[in-house]
């Protein structure tokens, strides 16, 4: 591509070191489809002629085409994917194939064939999060009168009910979903038309190409496009935040999945076994879940030591920007769907559960705030209670089945009507606040989640629109 410049070739080991072809060749799709409105872009400025267009936007559709099914090869010693498309199109058109790279950079190119790719894999990412989040609500629908323990310092704390535990991961993927949201505004700028750094000097339409490729604005500094990756590092810092939500959850399971806890078993189909014990049913799933977060945590990283000393502008570092974001977004894909099929062969031991909930006094919170109601300052009632757990672990029993004379002992402001107070079912219902357990309130959050559903599936579906409009180049 610079042969008049240079009078023999690049060092054929330079060229293996250099090339990005290995990791970028995911961009060809793309990059005909930025390629294919640049073609039109350079027609209606009449800066080509109309039969060269044709041509090129007709060479680019056929290697598109060949793509789809399976027929192109995608091989050979090339530095990247665009040159490897320059010259599969010098072979099909001939010399019209010269005047396509008229008016652009490989700086603006790669950012916008980037650029696309990256907002493919958001949308992607999202979707699988909407799914995962439906199968959640699903089943917390079925657990909204199991309590089990909530814990603080993984120490029992307070009685649940499982549905509202579950809802627990729904809210940080819908987190997840609006930082998405917001990394795919930011990947939403077109660069084609930045060129090299200081702007195309052919008049072409930046806002014409920029609707037929579904961008919802252009850049605004020539410089700025061609070196910015900022949309990278957000997208991959939304999908570390994914798969932390998605560890969490996978350790919880890992946890709970133990004889120790006894909260779930697992079905057949989601379980492994062990080469040499018989007996082990491993969440390997799960586990493989909360290591490769660590991977994509390592991918954002990566990312943000490689732009911490670049100065303004395109600079080939900039390649290293693929391996991590790719990674990070397709890890983030694969565990958000595996967590959902694991999920599905997860069966919740409501008993083992209950059971858990009558231990460790649970309720000794309610025992205060009975006082509190009753005039007593709440740290004065804190250590009543205390006194309380004292007493009822001395006597083996959970504070409901402490008898009455034992609670007016310690504080005759007891009347009987605690004894009802401090059981599992009036500890969960005394949270009758907008996001508390009280069966109402976590009836009323289902509702929320259900609602939230139907916006991200809209917005989903909008996200896509823009994408389709660049897919739409391929059939004409």
């Amino acid at each position: 591509m610079w042969g008049g410049r240079f009078a023999e070739p690049l060092d054929p080991d330079l060229l293996a070191f250099t090339s990005s072809f290995g990791v970028d060749r995911r961009l060809l799709r793309w990059d005909a489809l930025a390629s294919i409105a640049h073609a039109m872009a350079l027609g209606e400025a009449a800066v080509i002629p109309a039969g060269d267009v044709q041509a090129l936007v007709a060479g680019l559709r056929r290697v598109i085409a060949d793509l789809d099914a399976g027929r192109l090869e995608i091989s050979g010693e090339h530095e990247d994917v665009h040159s490897f498309l320059e010259a599969t199109l010098y072979e099909r058109t001939g010399a019209p194939a010269g005047r396509l790279h008229t008016g652009r950079s490989r700086n603006d190119q790669v950012a916008t064939a980037f650029r696309l790719c990256v907002k493919e894999q958001i949308v992607a990412l999202a979707t699988e999060l909407h799914a995962l989040m439906t199968a959640t609500v699903q089943r917390a629908q079925g657990t909204v009168d199991d309590i089990l323990p909530a814990f603080t310092h993984l120490q029992h704390a307070q009685p649940v009910r499982l549905a509202h535990h579950l809802l627990a991961y729904f809210w940080m993927f819908d987190r997840d979903v609006d930082r998405l949201a917001d990394a795919l505004r930011r990947a939403d700028a077109l660069p084609l038309g930045a060129a090299a750094i200081a702007g195309s000097s052919v008049p072409i339409d930046r806002r014409r190409v920029a609707e037929r490729l579904g961008f919802a604005r252009i850049t605004e500094n020539s410089i700025d496009a061609v070196g910015d990756r900022d949309f990278a590092v957000e997208a991959a810092a939304a999908a570390a935040l994914v798969c932390i939500h998605l560890s969490r959850w996978a350790g919880e399971l890992v946890l709970w999945s133990t004889e120790e806890f006894g909260f779930v078993t697992l079905s057949d189909r989601v379980a492994a076994g062990s080469s040499i014990m018989p007996q082990k049913r491993n969440p390997d799933t799960a586990e493989l879940i909360r290591g490769r977060a660590g991977r994509v945590l390592g991918d954002l990283t990566a990312l943000l030591a490689l732009l911490k000393g670049l100065p303004a502008g395109y600079h080939l570092d900039l390649q290293e920007d693929k391996p991590a974001t790719f990674d990070a977004l397709e890890a983030a894909q694969g565990c958000t769907r595996a967590l959902r099929l694991f999920l599905d062969g997860v069966r919740f031991r409501r008993e083992r559960m209950a059971s858990a909930a009558g231990q460790g006094w649970l309720t000794a919170t309610e025992a205060a705030d009975y006082l509190a109601r009753r005039g007593m300052p709440f740290r004065e009632a804190h250590a009543v209670a205390g006194r309380l757990v004292r007493r009822a672990e001395a006597m083996g029993v959970p504070l409901w089945e402490l008898p009455l004379d034992a609670y007016q002992d310690i504080s005759p402001m007891f009347g009987a009507d605690v004894l009802s107070a401090v059981t599992l079912e009036a500890a969960v219902e005394s949270k009758d606040v907008p996001g508390g357990t009280a069966r109402r309130r976590v009836l009323e959050q289902m509702g929320l989640a259900d609602s939230r559903l139907r916006e991200l599936e809209a917005w989903v579906r909008s996200a896509g629109r823009g994408l389709a409009a660049a897919q739409a180049l391929a059939r004409g």
